[in-house]
């Protein structure tokens, strides 16, 4: 038993102090804190588009101007919007089209105004043809965000015509409003999840899968790396003479799970500190997040899922690395596992709207993807308890025969060299090495 701990102390002390593994963590550490701050940033970088955009148009003295009646009622529309991103800015008619036109133009170069409306003859939607332009290459939103006005101010002013009262358009406006709850048919019962539950799950899935996936990936290729440099160094061959290969590829195995905690509890607590700082918190507080809406059951399931996942990649990666004799050859040769992981994690990320789906409930039972896919059903459906046992019996079950045919492969590649061993050859020394 010591001989495995050893292992362990041996290969996390040897990742620690690797200035590639510390560089690669402290990078991956400040893309995180910059992602998690770009909004800020941005803002920082620009504070005056954060302001309302000014629009403007012409005022004509004629009081029949269709032109002129749009472009007020858009003013009071806006004026009566607090916080409104939009704001109507009148300039006086020069009388002459081409005057008014460079008056624009010009405001828009001292920076007044970030574009302008220019009104036509009388269209069949009982408005003046309107064209809107700016300097900026497809100024959608701006538009959009008129034709929406146009169309809240032309239904307000039908419903005015009627005849309504106040307290009539009041309730004909007034928005329906439909709680949606999540229950679950074939569990406990109960009153179901709330709107804010559903989200707060959806969300902690997320971040549940995308660590499952960066902690496959990343100890998944160092188990690989690590075996594969020792074989290609010749250390190998001391190691082998005094660790039994089983205790060496478990304490492989469990060394660098070791190394992928700290590393992913690291990003976790970057994560956190950037989330407490005043600006993102204000910002989150909108969303009314509540963690104590969160499942236990999700968070036990979670870690079996993880902990089941993790160590069945981690025997396989560890098996891939050990009958590659040159770290050259090691990308190819991890491919397969690579592809696999991929297709789990992608299975679960682009079937959150869909979490009910065949291809989901049969994945969710398939070993390499059912670390992904059940805590996705979990997370976001109603689940039997037996289909539950069921997924966790199947990959316990997997990992033993991986582990039985790892254990094997590892004890024979380790000690092969020169060209990649076919499987004829792996198979044959297999057969000779009991464990």
């Amino acid at each position: 038993m010591n001989s495995f701990w050893t292992v362990v102390g041996f290969t996390a002390r040897n990742k620690f102090r690797g200035k590639a593994f510390i560089i690669t963590t402290l990078i991956i550490a400040l893309i995180i804190s910059i992602g998690i701050n770009l909004p800020y940033i941005i803002t920082q970088f620009d504070k005056g588009e954060s302001s309302a955009k000014q629009i403007g148009y012409i005022q004509s003295q004629q009081e029949q101007d269709a032109g002129t009646a749009t472009g007020n009622s858009l003013k009071a529309y806006f004026d009566a919007i607090e916080g409104s991103k939009i704001k109507m800015m009148a300039f006086p008619d020069k009388g002459d089209a081409a005057q008014n036109e460079q008056l624009l133009q010009d405001s828009i170069k001292d920076g007044a105004i970030s574009g302008y409306l220019e009104f036509g003859d009388m269209s069949d939607s009982g408005y003046p043809a309107m064209s809107y332009k700016s300097e900026k290459l497809l100024d959608i939103s701006i538009t959009e965000s008129l034709q929406t006005a146009l169309q809240n101010i032309r239904l307000q002013t039908a419903l005015q015509d009627a005849g309504l009262s106040e307290g009539q358009l009041a309730a004909l406006q007034a928005p329906i409003k439909i709680t949606t709850l999540q229950i679950a048919t074939a569990g406990s019962g109960g009153e179901g999840k709330s709107s804010a539950q559903q989200g707060v799950n959806m969300g902690l899935i997320y971040f549940i899968i995308i660590f499952l996936f960066m902690a496959i990936m990343t100890s998944g290729q160092l188990i690989a790396s690590e075996v594969t440099a020792e074989k290609s160094s010749r250390i190998m061959e001391i190691l082998i003479t005094s660790v039994a290969p089983l205790k060496q590829m478990f304490g492989k195995i469990f060394g660098m799970f070791l190394v992928v905690l700290a590393q992913v509890s690291l990003y976790v607590c970057v994560m956190l500190i950037n989330l407490s700082l005043p600006h993102n918190k204000s910002a989150l507080s909108s969303f009314n997040i509540d963690l104590s809406a969160i499942d236990p059951m999700i968070l036990a399931y979670s870690l079996i899922f993880f902990l089941t996942g993790f160590f069945l990649f981690a025997t396989l990666y560890a098996a891939v690395g050990s009958i590659v004799s040159r770290t050259e050859d090691l990308g190819q040769a991890t491919m397969p596992m690579t592809f696999i992981s991929l297709a789990g994690f992608y299975i679960a990320m682009f079937s959150i709207s869909t979490p009910d789906s065949l291809l989901v409930k049969v994945t969710s039972f398939i070993p390499l993807f059912s670390p992904y896919v059940m805590m996705l059903r979990l997370g976001l459906t109603g689940v039997p308890t037996w289909e539950v046992l069921v997924s966790i019996a199947i990959l316990l079950v997997s990992i033993y025969v991986a582990v039985y045919i790892s254990a094997k492969i590892y004890r024979t590649g380790v000690l092969m060299y020169g060209k990649r061993p076919s499987w004829k050859e792996i198979r044959k020394a297999m057969k000779a090495y009991k464990i």
